[in-house]
């Protein structure tokens, strides 16, 4: 049997893309032959793709797409961040960006859509584990459209055209001018990247959210000593501090902090001399939520090589 040599198995890794370990075991299952190896690697590529699974994947991008007066954002993962740099990676996510306009915010609908190849979402995804050797996942997805007027997208932490790793869409309903209009909702898309509310109004936030915090103050007020017929009063000042923190309208505008965001958004409507109403935003930030598993890559592939 042919010597599996490091210089071989990373021949065939820029050659195919694959995974180290992946690449060693074609090798040894085809005597070392390049050729050979890399047609093993292809047909077991979906048997591959599906063991990867498992892992966690919690790196990644963001992707935005925009058509007409509906905008979309997709969570794609991997797990690591160097797959963010892999321009097929980058390919792909713009594309099911593109896509997700039309998925009502529904990731199973857009991962069973087919792309410009004519395979659907969840085949190229699975296809390109198989080359690149990470686990990958359609996370989630989210849109929001309007009428009349803009949903305006803004992209932080930008990796390439149209993706990066926090994304925010803020809807405004209006018959004012579009380009003024983008103007606002980035603005506002920039201060909810920054600041992440938990809701656009005090009515739309979760109630059960409101009535954690309202216990949590009221616990606070009487393991301070504070008497019964003054708690109420005071939870109630301490509620309306937690409003203007979390909710977006009673949010101090990050770029001018003498005007709330209803008051930005007020102050512009008089400007275009029409109503501006923002009726939606959304806040997408990569891998929230996800437990990371933390790795020391190199000296995984120390041994790797070191094995071969």
């Amino acid at each position: 049997m042919a010597m599996i040599t490091a210089a071989l198995v990373k021949e065939l890794r820029e050659k195919t893309s694959a995974g180290m370990m992946d690449c060693k075991k074609a090798l040894m299952a085809t005597d070392g032959n390049i050729e050979d190896a890399a047609d093993w690697l292809r047909k077991k590529g979906i048997a591959k793709a599906s063991k990867k699974s498992g892992r966690v994947a919690s790196e990644g991008l963001i992707g935005l797409g925009q058509k007409g007066t509906t905008s979309a954002l997709v969570e794609v993962n991997s797990e690591t961040d160097f797959v963010a740099l892999n321009e097929g990676f980058q390919t792909m996510v713009r594309e099911i960006a593109g896509l997700a306009v039309d998925a009502n915010s529904n990731v199973e609908t857009l991962a069973a859509m087919n792309m410009a190849t004519g395979t659907n979402i969840a085949t190229t995804i699975t296809t390109l584990i198989s080359k690149i050797g990470e686990n990958m996942n359609l996370r989630r997805t989210s849109a929001l459209s309007v009428d009349k007027g803009v949903v305006a997208g803004y992209l932080h932490n930008g990796v390439a055209d149209g993706l990066g790793k926090i994304g925010v869409l803020v809807a405004l309903k209006s018959d004012g001018d579009t380009d003024k209009l983008n103007a606002l909702g980035r603005k506002i898309a920039m201060h909810v990247a920054a600041t992440s509310p938990l809701s656009l109004s005090v009515d739309d936030m979760d109630k059960a959210v409101v009535q954690k915090e309202r216990d949590l103050l009221s616990d606070q007020a009487r393991a301070s000593g504070k008497p019964e017929n003054i708690i109420d009063k005071m939870v109630d000042g301490r509620m309306q501090k937690f409003f203007k923190e979390s909710v977006l309208l009673n949010q101090m505008f990050v770029m001018n902090p003498d005007c709330t965001i209803a008051k930005v958004i007020e102050d512009e409507a008089k400007t275009l001399g029409t109503s501006v109403e923002m009726t939606a935003f959304v806040r997408m930030q990569l891998g929230e939520g996800i437990e990371k598993k933390v790795e020391d890559f190199a000296a995984e592939v120390a041994a790797t090589l070191g094995d071969a």
